[in-house]
């Protein structure tokens, strides 16, 4: 990261901090969904299923200007988070991070939920007939058969975290060292004169970061695979 100049690497910086955040905060509930998903039967499961993934398909500037509207300051939770507890999150990092969680969600529970269904239901039920209870067989069975399912969702989510820009510009704005990311960097240095070879050397570490997120998801995918197929 040598080549970086000091506000590129600031860039890089923050948006590492954020795409971590974002994928700490969001994994228990990505495998609780995902759970739910692969093995729940109940009333309005699909319906779950289709807000989990509405942010793939709805434009990120939507997702953004709805936590705007939510969980801004004049917002019903937003002002309520302040008043109550002093917790801002629209104009800052950690509004990013909520923004990235939010978009890189659906990929996570995607591939925890392939995995999950991937798993011989049988395994689960030879542990409990020895007395195991569900939490015990969770452990000891589901999840070390689903661990690189997890891994390769929290890897997906990663990179998408790291490249999400819509929600996060709508949401937390792009203001330098404490919002703007690598996309929003990009985007900025693309507006003034001279910004060309900045934003390039930033699109290099784009790529260099998703490329290797879709390398090392697609191995735990074939990990997972052939260790359900028992090979």
């Amino acid at each position: 990261m040598a080549f970086l100049g000091p506000d590129e690497w600031q860039a890089v910086a923050l948006s590492l901090k954020v795409a971590c955040l974002a994928v700490a905060a969001s994994l228990p509930f990505g495998l609780g969904v995902a759970l739910l998903l692969a093995r729940g039967r109940f009333p309005g499961r699909h319906l779950l299923n289709g807000i989990v993934h509405l942010p793939l398909i709805l434009p990120p500037v939507v997702t953004g200007y709805v936590l705007l509207l939510g969980l801004g300051r004049r917002g019903p939770i937003g002002g309520f988070l302040e008043s109550a507890f002093g917790i801002v999150l629209a104009f800052r990092w950690t509004g990013a991070a909520l923004a990235a969680a939010i978009m890189a969600f659906p990929l996570m529970v995607r591939a925890m939920r392939l995995a999950i269904e991937s798993v011989d239901p049988g395994l689960e039920e030879a542990a409990a007939t020895l007395g195991a209870s569900r939490l015990r067989v969770f452990f000891t069975v589901t999840l070390p058969l689903i661990l690189p399912g997890v891994i390769a969702g929290a890897i997906l989510a990663f990179a998408k975290a790291m490249g999400e820009f819509g929600a996060t510009i709508t949401f937390v704005s792009n203001i330098p060292g404490e919002t703007r990311t690598v996309p929003s960097a990009i985007y900025a240095f693309l507006q003034v004169p001279g910004g060309e070879a900045s934003a390039l050397r930033l699109v290099v570490v784009s790529v260099v970061v998703a490329m290797a997120a879709l390398v090392v998801s697609e191995v735990m995918a074939r990990r997972v695979t052939a260790r359900v197929a028992g090979r």
